[in-house]
This record gives structure tokens, sequence and C-alpha cells, in this order.
């Protein structure tokens, strides 16, 4: 039987500006552990702590430019491309750039604070 999300749930994001996370399927919205689903809005000059968390993360960037940095190198993810990133490797996303970024997050299992491993 399909289930209808009628709104997201926002959830506080971590980082040093104010960022929307719209979560439509979760532990949160949906009490879905299998997958998570959210719509990010982040200003321009926003950045989040580096994490190696226990999901994939599957990203689609609908507008702006999302800065990606891994241990090794650092990509901007413009709109209408898309990146995944792996359980277990370091990660920091940031949106440095003018006007932000919107873009969709997929992760495999679903975020969870416990599983993100976020540096201190």
């Amino acid at each position: 039987m399909p289930v209808i999300i009628k709104a997201p749930t926002i959830i506080e994001a971590a980082g040093n500006k104010p960022k929307i996370i719209e979560e439509f399927f979760g532990r949160v919205n949906s009490k879905t552990s299998e997958v998570s689903i959210a719509k990010m809005t982040s200003p321009q000059g926003w950045v989040e702590p580096g994490q190696r968390p226990e999901f994939d993360e599957y990203t689609v960037v609908l507008k702006g430019i999302l800065h990606v940095k891994t241990e090794k190198e650092a990509i901007d993810v413009k709109a209408g491309s898309a990146i995944l990133t792996k359980k277990g490797e370091w990660i920091q996303y940031s949106t440095p750039f003018e006007s932000g970024a919107e873009y969709v997050a997929i992760c495999l299992p679903a975020f969870s604070p416990d599983t993100v491993h976020r540096d201190e």
C-alpha cells in the first residue's frame, strides 16, 4: 500500500550557519531506518564539520554549487550533477559560493546522529 508523506519535518543542521533540512523519509519524519531522503537549502558560507559516516550518501545538486572535501581532493558539484560518497570515507560539505545551494541527499541506511561520526 502506498505511503503518502504530506510534508517534511525540519531537522536541525550542524554547521556554522543556519541550513534548512527538510526530511521526507528518515528516522524522524517517516520512522524509516533503511533510507533517508531530505532536501537541503544551504546559505553562502555554510560549512559543516567533517564526518566519517556509516552510510552511503547520494547527493543531487538542484541549484548552486556544493563543495565536497575528502581526504584526497576537493570537488565542486554543480547544479544538475550528483555525487556519491561511500560509508567510512571522511567527507566535509560546504556551500562557499554565492547563493549557496539546494540539493537532495539520500542516505543508505538512513542518516543518524549516532552513525555520522562528526569531527569534534
